[in-house]
């Protein structure tokens, strides 16, 4: 059994569709952000960087309990315990491995960059919002490319690099641009977002879904941007 700490967000569906996908038994534990869930001493220990989502596999790689956080390195976990939708072809599999990190170390911090200072910052900066809205289109711009060539985003077949992006491109509206301009996105998005395990993950924790914005109460904001997040537990 998977005890699954997460939460609505592009990062916590990732491995709400991985966990659909394999079948493999979970249970959610809401971690409301917005309330300051992610700073109980107890979540902590699972989680210390105070993000979600986190999850404790009942059956470890030595058959105990074992805790994991950071979304990329749970994905990873689960491809490897279920031997699912991470090739074991070396050059496949690296290949896989570095569009996760793309979407690791590109597409989700900067997204979420432009979701900050466009959509919650209580003062707008144009050069915030301009730098975070040209990055965005870049990245959009290399998903486009590399889908041209490749039916997805890790190579020739469905895999970990694929559920880790979704989520955070399916919403392009949300970041200034359409997928008018990237047909290629488009077509991914359309096939990866009919996929029924993809649906039902996407679902998870749907109707506890808040809609934040630059209006969103002081003590939501110190909970997601404020001074909770540097005071030592």
């Amino acid at each position: 059994m998977i005890d699954l700490y997460t939460w609505p967000t592009p990062n916590g569906h990732k491995i709400h569709i991985m966990l659909e996908e394999t079948h493999l038994p979970y249970k959610v534990h809401p971690i409301d952000i917005s309330k300051g869930d992610q700073f109980d001493p107890e979540y902590l220990k699972i989680s210390p960087n105070n993000k979600m989502p986190a999850m404790v596999d009942s059956e470890g790689p030595d058959g105990a309990p074992f805790a994991m956080f950071e979304s990329g390195a749970m994905l990873i976990y689960l491809a490897e315990k279920t031997g699912l939708f991470c090739p074991e072809d070396a050059g496949t599999r690296y290949t896989v491995l570095q569009w996760l990190m793309f979407q690791m170390g590109g597409v989700g911090p900067m997204f979420g960059q432009y979701h900050h200072f466009r959509h919650y910052a209580p003062e707008q900066f144009e050069y915030s919002v301009n730098r975070y809205t040209n990055e965005a289109g870049r990245l959009y711009g290399v998903m486009d490319r590399r889908l041209q060539e490749s039916p997805y985003i890790g190579g020739d077949a469905y895999s970990i690099a694929d559920m880790a992006t979704y989520p955070w491109a399916v919403t392009i509206e949300r970041k200034g641009h359409s997928f008018a301009n990237f047909p290629n996105v488009k077509r991914w998005c359309d096939e990866i977002g009919a996929r029924p395990a993809v649906q039902r993950g996407m679902a998870v924790l749907a109707d506890s879904k808040k809609e934040l914005t630059k209006d969103m109460d002081d003590e939501t904001r110190n909970h997601l941007f404020g001074t909770g997040q540097y005071q030592k537990p």
